[in-house]
């Protein structure tokens, strides 16, 4: 058994793949954004919009970080500090804009 592997097309696909998973992150903080301003921007809303941003900032962060090391033929292991922060971003997200729906 060789000790080189041919990594092939696989951090091309998962760089490919934080790209879309980013691009969806942007899209939901956006819908946030101008969900609070067409309900009337409430101080509530206001702030799930200003932790939206925050927590898009997160993960942007993460995710660049993510891509940028997937750029060689054989990337570092994703850390677990940054799945956790990748993973509590998203779901932030979520709540923050279940929050402004009700």
């Amino acid at each position: 058994m060789t000790a080189d592997r041919d990594p092939g097309l696989q951090p091309e696909r998962t760089r490919l793949a934080w790209r879309r998973t980013t691009l969806t992150a942007t899209v939901v903080a956006l819908l946030a954004g101008r969900q609070a301003l067409y309900s009337g921007a409430t101080p509530a809303a206001l702030v799930a919009v200003a932790l939206s941003a925050l927590a898009w900032l997160g993960f942007l962060l993460v995710a660049h970080r993510r891509v940028s090391v997937l750029g060689v033929a054989r990337p570092e292991q994703f850390a677990p500090r940054g799945a956790l922060t990748a993973a509590l971003c998203t779901v932030a997200l979520a709540v923050f804009a279940a929050a402004m729906l009700f």
